[in-house]
This record gives structure tokens, C-alpha cells and sequence, in this order.
């Protein structure tokens, strides 16, 4: 844990430079092009290039250095907006979705080789800590991210937008650059891969599902949870508008802020807890927790009055912030030539999942209330981690919590291409 710290403060720089122009970036192509439609095929590509980005590097977290992997594509999104930057007003437009591609290519990479990287960044034993400390910077950098990007453009611009957005991805290259840090267990340690890691590259969903059909739930589960996110991020704005017609954007500001407060709050305590225990939650929480989270967001939506209404927020936000942390320090339990597969996997479903919401609760909006689609997506969630839930009792699981340092799930086989 000792350069940890330092991963996460530069992890959380580059996070506040991807909130802050995914912001700045939506409104800028609806300020260049004057067309609603244009800003929804740019949010549409990078929603795309996520899906299909996590397919690909699941595969290269897989044969090549994570960290080199992490430092390339930081520097490929400040590269890309220098180039936006520098460019003449007139090519700015048609540059937008190659950006969008890069930008959402690189996020997930990024993402998937930080993740498969944690346990040996920190050791197995470390890891729920580690996880802790990853979400909660990326957490405040969300939020600082969202309540600075209005600021900013307002007051300074939209290229000095991008310029502090390139100055993030280049400060956080330099800190992973320079921390000694090793990404990859054992003799694959200083990168290029392994014949076993390009073995396991054609583990696929089908196999996963035959060989450790748990963790196959949990990772279908996280795709219908994108769904519910994608409906309760499409139905707030309209929800507050209903609440205030006059001040819309007062609730919006009440329920981010109470969910960031309680998914701080949650990693903090759940990271504390597994250090003081040294065991950490298994996929009973994960269900649990799933389902608490589900039905705060639904309350937050029934016609509660403010304060309930806000606590209902913290009560969401906490159980957010502790499913993440359990779900994926469980994923962590694989073997490491087979975790980058598994999170590319992850991040393609979750990915897909609030996509195709923001799709689908966008077109029932039209005819149903907030609350309806909001609780047809949440109940959903719901109704599977029930379903997990009962599965595990099924099969007689003396415990939710397992040691934090075993490498595996004690009741899943490891995962192992061609079987199943």
C-alpha cells in the first residue's frame, strides 16, 4: 500500500478531467452544431466504442504490461484533446467522434488494467482496501468534476476546458510512470505477456457461464443495475421539474450530493472493516446490497417528502458505493492471467446495460411516470438478486463473507478455457 495513495491521487486527477469534459464535451457539440441530434450520436459513439472497448481490452490487459497499458492510454486522451485544441473552428466538429472513440476506448482500458492490477499493486490480502481507497477518489473527483465543468466553460471557455482536461490525463501518466509498481503476478510481471494468459484470451461468456456460473450472476446483475442507473440519470431531471418547476435543478443537487456522501461513506467504513476482520463480504452482501440500493433509488422517486426523500439518497448511495467495492474485490479472487478477461467482460456488460437504458427509459418516459420506469428497471435488479439469493441458500453457503486474502472462491472452480 505504500505508492498506493499516490495511484489513487493521480487515478482521481485523470477521473475529474473525464467527468469534467464529458460535460463539457456534450455541450460543446450541441453548441457547435446547434442540433440535438448531433449531441445524441456523440453520447451514442462513446457509449459504442465503451461496449466494444471492453471486449478488446479484456484481451490486452491480458498479453501486455498493465501499466504501460494505463500511461498509453491517459496519454492518448490528452493527445487527442490537444489535437481538438489546436485544431482550426472549422475541422473541431468532424474531429468530436474520433475523439468520443479515443476517449471512450481508452476510459475502459484504462479501467479494466487498473482493476485486474489491484491485487498485485497491493496483494491479495490488501485488496478490499485498496478498492475502497480507488472509489471513494473516484467519487470526489465525480463530483468535483460535475460541480466545477459549468464553471468552467461559463467563466474560462471551452478550450481552456480541454486544456485542463489534456493537463489531468498528463499529470496522471506521469504518476503511474513513475511509480514502481508491479501490475502482473509472477514471471509476467515486467509485461509482454504469456502463452497461458494467451490461452486463457478466448475465455468467453459461454465458458464462464459452465465454469463459475456465480460469478457469471453477479456480472449479469451489474448489467441490469446499468439499466436502473440509466433510468433513475434519465428520470431525475424530470422528477425535479415535477417537485419545482421554478428551481429544477435543486433536487438534482440534493440527491447527487446525498449519494456521494453515502458512497463515500460506505467505502470508508467497508475498507476499515476488512482491515480490522481480514475477511471481506462474498456474494450474499453483493445481492443484498444490490437490492438495497435498488429500492432507494425507488423511494427516492415515490412522492417522499425532502427529508426522507434525501435519505433515501444516503441510504442508496452507501449501498452503491458498498456493492462496487464487494463486487469488484469478488472478480479480484480470479486468477490473474484470467482477471483482465473477466473485468473486459464486466465492462462491456455494465456498458451495454446503460446504454440500452438510457435508450429504453428515454422512450418509456414519454408515456409512463418517473416512478414507473424507475421501479420497472430497479424491480428487475431486484427480482435477480432475489433469485441469486435464493440460489446460494440452495446450495447450502454456510457464510457471506470469505477470507480476503484466498485467491479464489472457495464454492467456484477456476475458470479455465475450453471447459464447459
Amino acid at each position: 500500500m505504500r505508492y498506493f495513495r499516490l495511484l489513487v491521487l493521480g487515478n482521481g486527477i485523470s477521473a475529474y478531467g473525464s467527468y469534467l469534459n464529458m460535460v463539457a464535451l456534450n455541450v460543446f457539440v450541441y453548441d457547435a452544431t446547434g442540433s440535438a441530434l448531433a449531441a445524441g450520436l456523440f453520447m451514442a459513439v462513446r457509449l459504442a466504442t465503451n461496449v466494444v472497448s471492453g471486449w478488446v481490452s479484456g484481451r490486452l490487459v491480458s498479453l501486455y504490461d498493465r501499466k504501460r497499458l494505463m500511461v498509453g492510454a491517459d496519454l492518448c486522451q490528452a493527445v487527442a484533446l490537444l489535437t481538438l485544441l489546436l485544431a482550426p473552428d472549422g475541422m473541431r466538429v468532424g474531429l468530436l467522434y474520433a475523439l468520443a472513440v479515443v476517449t471512450g476506448g481508452c476510459s475502459t482500458l484504462s479501467q479494466v488494467a487498473l482493476r485486474s492490477s489491484i491485487p498485485e499493486i497491493v496483494g491479495a490480502e490488501h485488496r478490499v482496501r485498496a478498492n475502497a481507497l480507488l472509489v471513494t477518489g473516484r467519487s470526489l473527483a465525480m463530483i468535483a468534476g460535475f460541480a466545477s465543468s459549468g464553471l468552467v466553460v461559463a467563466q474560462l471557455g471551452y478550450s481552456a476546458a480541454f486544456a485542463l482536461d489534456a493537463a489531468t490525463f498528463l499529470v496522471s501518466a506521469t504518476v503511474l510512470f513513475l511509480l514502481p509498481v508491479r501490475t502482473r503476478a509472477g514471471a509476467d510481471a515486467t509485461g509482454g505477456g504469456s502463452a497461458k494468459a494467451s490461452g486463457t484470451g478466448r475465455l468467453t461468456a459461454r465458458v464462464l457461464l459452465g465454469t463459475a456460473p456465480l460469478l457469471m450472476a453477479m456480472i449479469v446483475i451489474r448489467a441490469v443495475d446499468g439499466l436502473g442507473s440509466s433510468s433513475h440519470n434519465v428520470a431525475l431531471p424530470l422528477y425535479s421539474s415535477s417537485l419545482d418547476p421554478d428551481h429544477p435543478a435543486t433536487f438534482i443537487s440534493q440527491f447527487w450530493a446525498t449519494w456521494a456522501i453515502g458512497n463515500i461513506v460506505a467505502q470508508q467504513v467497508i475498507g476499515r472493516a476488512t482491515k480490522k476482520s481480514g475477511r471481506t463480504p462474498g456474494e450474499r452482501a453483493f445481492a443484498l446490497g444490490a437490492c438495497v440500493m435498488s429500492a432507494g433509488f425507488i423511494a427516492v422517486f415515490s412522492g417522499l417528502p425532502t427529508v426522507p426523500a434525501v435519505i433515501a439518497a444516503l441510504v442508496a448511495g452507501a449501498a452503491d458505493g458498498f456493492t462496487e467495492i464487494v463486487y469488484v474485490s469478488r472478480l479480484q479472487t480470479a486468477p490473474d492471467e484470467q482477471r483482465g478477461r473477466l473485468f473486459g467482460l464486466s465492462a462491456s456488460a455494465e456498458n451495454t446495460g446503460f446504454g440500452l437504458g438510457m435508450l429504453v427509459s428515454g422512450a418509456l418516459l414519454e408515456t409512463y411516470s418517473p416512478l414507473q420506469v424507475v421501479a420497472a428497471f430497479h424491480g428487475l435488479a431486484i427480482a435477480l438478486c432475489a433469485a441469486l439469493l435464493l440460489l446460494l441458500v440452495s446450495r447450502g453457503r454456510t457464510g457471506p463473507a470469505q477470507p480476503a486474502e484466498e485467491p479464489a472462491g472457495r464454492d467456484e472452480p477456476t475458470v479455465t478455457e475450453g471447459r464447459g
